[in-house]
């Protein structure tokens, strides 16, 4: 390592240290508020870009891009939240710890989980991202083929003895309380 590569390392780390000792002095609801504002503001950026590629591409365009960017970070969400967390292991309670865990479950509004042994339910009642379309006058975005591809990626990251099917999801028809709604399965 050349000594210019070397204070940049120390000059990062300094950095490094400097934001988490602000982070640490924070109180943990500021930091919960925080954590929570910083994922909104990212999905954000998701919807931008979103819009933006749709209004130059189309909806297709748009929605394959987004899909193909879901698909690979189901793989990358599940190996950094292990990484993070240390949650080890291939049963049904890590699995939904960690789901519970991602930047798409974390902050949905109402949704439900419900476990029966080696079944998991995860229903979307209220979706952010489709109300506020909805509320710019756009319409309902397909975003199934964006979701399954994300959370089948992260199910089998986490073990391939976990599968997920969609039971309803945009573009599908759907009850005016459920948006979408996902069954993960772990065979014995």
């Amino acid at each position: 390592m050349t000594p210019d590569q070397k204070a940049t390392l120390k000059k990062e780390t300094a950095s490094r240290l400097k934001d988490r000792k602000t982070l640490m002095s924070m109180t943990q609801d500021e930091l919960v508020d925080l954590l929570f504002m910083q994922m909104r503001v990212l999905w954000t950026v998701d919807g931008l870009y979103y819009l933006g590629i749709e209004e130059r591409f189309g909806t297709q365009a748009a929605t394959d891009i987004d899909a193909k960017t879901w698909y690979v970070l189901g793989k990358i969400e599940c190996r950094k939240l292990r990484e993070t967390t240390g949650l080890k292991g291939d049963d049904m309670e890590t699995f939904v710890k960690l789901l519970s865990l991602t930047t798409w479950a974390l902050d949905l509004e109402d949704k439900e989980f419900e476990q029966k042994g080696n079944s998991l339910v995860l229903r979307n009642v209220k979706c952010r991202v489709q109300n506020t379309r909805l509320s710019k006058g756009l319409t309902e975005f397909g975003c199934k083929a964006v979701r399954l591809g994300y959370l089948e990626e992260f199910a089998k990251e986490f073990s391939p003895k976990f599968s997920v099917k969609c039971k309803v999801c945009p573009p599908d028809k759907h009850p005016q309380d459920l948006w979408c709604e996902w069954i993960f399965t772990r065979k014995a």
